[in-house]
């Protein structure tokens, strides 16, 4: 979360240093290819393509600069060649018409480029208020983690996580909504609301998953009035009371991962059970599974968008093996040693969204963290 507050704007822009060197490097191999060949102007005029060039991936003002520039390449040219100037207007003419259409188209296209950005925006926008930010802190435990959603249209994802104090513990929420785009945000909402009452009402946490899952449902019910797809949600839900144990429901979410005592590994629940939306298609009912939670010990949720995550050499993220190396890490700094080198690995815009979810005792490591209470009934 912390680290797409920090997310500044991005647009692809062709830097000034490489506008310039292009400009001049192009248009002085064409005029030089053309003084060698002997071919006068005939090679010249093939400079009215730079501004449309330009115009894909600069500004207006370099837009207008290349138009500028390719016309007096043009007329200077043509001037050079004395009594053939005649014959050269309609080539001069063109090229100002091309460099006029050239700058238009450009801003046309940053006009649209704007208006698809602010749809993104607020479309990430709305998801990051699904959840609660982080750092927080309950009775029970303190939760950090980070959160990056992809701000492409196809790729918005519906990943989500929150973390509800309840008479009986702390609940944790995790999950992963299949399918891109504004409809998964949707199924997100639903869960995340269902969550939130459900993690305060219901006194057992299969009480709390039977919740989701008719959410999920009716949500799916809705969604078939406007013809959209069914989906269905993986989801990790975990009850932390005031003992050494988690009790934990999976529903076809990725396991958390304990450090304790030097080591790292994948907890292990048994057989995971079907993603919320998808029970009518089992007969066996939702079950639980505990582990222990020592007071010293992190635990780590996360969904796909991490452990799928590929280098330049298409190999996934080693998870496991980065979590081993860092079990003497502190889980103050875990969270930013995993950001940094998730970053580095992937070497570019990841493409899915990314939840992550770091929790530890609340009465064995002190940080600061905002506090959430039980809501008043």
């Amino acid at each position: 979360m912390r680290g797409s507050r920090r997310r500044e704007r991005r647009r692809v822009t062709l830097p000034t240093w490489l506008f310039a060197v292009t400009l001049v490097v192009v248009t002085a191999l064409v005029v030089g290819l053309d003084a060698v060949l002997g071919t006068a102007v005939g090679l010249v005029p093939l400079l009215i393509f730079l501004p449309a060039i330009v115009a894909a991936l600069g500004t207006i003002p370099q837009t207008a600069f290349a138009s500028a520039w390719v016309f007096l390449a043009v007329f200077a040219a043509a001037v050079r060649l004395g009594d053939s100037l005649a014959e050269n207007l309609g080539a001069i003419g063109f090229t100002a018409a091309f460099g006029v259409l050239s700058v238009l188209g450009c801003r046309y296209r940053i006009r649209r480029e704007e208006e698809v950005h602010r749809l993104r925006s607020a479309a990430a926008a709305l998801q990051r208020a699904i959840m609660s930010p982080l750092p927080l802190r309950t009775a029970q435990v303190i939760v950090d983690g980070l959160y990056h959603p992809v701000e492409e249209d196809s790729m918005v994802g519906g990943d989500m996580y929150e973390v509800a104090p309840s008479p009986y513990g702390t609940r944790v929420l995790i999950a992963d909504v299949q399918g891109k785009g504004l409809p998964a945000i949707g199924e997100a909402l639903a869960v995340v609301g269902a969550f939130r009452e459900a993690a305060y009402r219901e006194k057992t946490l299969i009480g709390v998953v039977d919740a989701l899952e008719s959410a999920v449902v009716r949500h799916n019910t809705y969604g078939r009035h406007a013809d959209e797809p069914e989906r269905f949600v993986t989801a990790l839900v975990l009850h932390i009371g005031q003992g050494q144990g988690v009790q934990a429901v999976n529903c076809g979410h990725i396991e958390p991962y304990l450090i304790y005592d030097g080591h790292a590994g994948q907890v292990s629940l048994g057989e995971p059970g079907v993603p919320l939306g998808l029970g009518r298609l089992t007969a066996e009912p939702r079950t639980s599974a505990w582990f222990a939670f020592p007071p010293t010990a992190t635990l780590l949720l996360c969904t796909d968008g991490v452990t799928e995550a590929r280098g330049p050499g298409r190999a996934f993220y080693p998870l496991d093996e980065r979590l081993r190396e860092w079990a003497d890490v502190s889980p103050g700094r875990l969270v930013d040693t995993l950001r940094a080198d998730l970053s580095a690995f992937i070497g570019a815009a990841p493409p899915d969204d990314i939840a992550v979810l770091i929790l530890h005792r609340a009465d064995a490591v002190a940080a600061p963290a905002r506090t959430l209470k039980l809501p008043v009934p």
